[in-house]
């Protein structure tokens, strides 16, 4: 019920700035020529220069302008609200719809919605379901409960052939090896020296699974088993030996990059923050707030920090650029104090 119907109870919303009133009327300031929400922070108007309208349509017929101040933040919570609305659309549906049937169920032109949601999400309408398809089945298939062709059609893919012809890029190697812990997945690593301690380096056929940081190697050989249960692990090949001579001349040296593929699986969300990671020059800090707004979630701080520690390829995607917003180096997988040698060594070379 809309309390909010006289000029008397709209005026005492605007002083109190009860946040209640924000949709139900704006307030405009003849001195200013601009109009508000009633929940404005900006410096009160004298009542007799403030006149009152139902929507802002009629405040801008009326020859006023937007507040930059409280329409900004509006306008960003309807943004993210139509987002949000388009994100439950592609998860609840067995297919998820094309573009142009989700812009019709919301109202909005195709084109403004790939727009938003890319801009709110790093990711396009048709992605999105790709990934959350993705991460269902891993769930599913991950239960260990019935076949591999029903967790298939339970993630959401209508069919087997349209399933298999991403798998590998999906799942890292085939439904069912996936399902049984990663039995078939081959997996070479070698471990190596660095200046941080032991270093092991793993890669499956798509690439750099693992880089990982330890006192001494065998725990390191330990993660990798936790990690790929299930899989064939095969050490010692002189091959891999170079690899693992790559990966620490980057570290020792981070300003000539690593020219090899990384083999990253995880949910839409913590692949956002990794890419966005990776785009971190050398010799640089951010925080996780800074990462936040990055992929378009500025209040995900947690939930970045969280995809930071879930992140298993050290240096190649450079979480330990990420540090407190005071400056602080905290929180790091492998250690603070590498954390800290990592940022020392980069800050001397760049």
């Amino acid at each position: 019920m809309n309390v909010f119907t006289t000029d008397t109870q709209r005026w005492q919303a605007v002083q109190t700035r009860d946040p209640s009133a924000v949709g139900h009327f704006v307030y405009a300031v003849r001195t200013t020529g601009v109009y508000c929400h009633p929940g404005c922070k900006s410096r009160m108007a004298k009542r007799e220069n403030v006149e009152f309208f139902n929507d802002a349509s009629s405040a801008e017929a009326a020859g006023y302008r937007a507040c930059r101040r409280c329409m900004a933040k509006a306008d960003t919570n309807r943004r993210s609200a139509l987002v949000a609305r388009a994100c439950r659309l592609l998860e609840n549906n067995d297919t998820p719809p094309s573009l142009d049937q989700l812009g019709a169920q919301l109202a909005v032109s195709p084109f403004h919605l790939h727009r938003l949601f890319k801009a709110e999400t790093g990711l396009t309408p048709k992605a999105y379901a790709s990934a959350f398809r993705a991460r269902r089945l891993r769930e599913r298939l991950g239960d260990g409960q019935g076949s591999v062709t029903d967790a298939i059609y339970d993630a959401g893919y209508n069919s087997n052939s349209r399933f298999y012809a991403s798998a590998d890029q999906r799942l890292g190697m085939r439904p069912r090896d996936y399902q049984a812990g990663g039995t078939g997945a081959t997996i070479h690593f070698a471990i190596g020296q660095c200046f941080l301690g032991a270093i092991l380096v793993a890669q499956s056929e798509k690439g750099i699974c693992a880089i990982l940081l330890g006192d001494d190697p065998e725990p390191l050989l330990e993660q990798l088993q936790d990690q790929f249960p299930q899989a064939s692990l095969i050490g010692g090949d002189a091959g891999y030996e170079q690899l693992v001579a790559e990966v620490v001349g980057f570290i020792e040296a981070p300003a000539l990059g690593l020219d090899l593929p990384l083999d990253v699986q995880g949910s839409a969300f913590q692949e956002r923050v990794w890419q966005a990671l990776r785009e971190v020059p050398v010799g640089s800090r951010v925080s996780y707030t800074d990462i936040a707004e990055r992929i378009g979630a500025p209040k995900a701080v947690r939930a970045v920090a969280m995809a930071c520690a879930a992140n298993h390829i050290a240096v190649a995607i450079p979480c330990h650029r990420v540090v407190r917003r005071d400056g602080d180096i905290s929180g790091y997988r492998w250690g603070v104090e590498r954390k800290r040698q990592l940022l020392a060594r980069e800050t001397a070379l760049s």
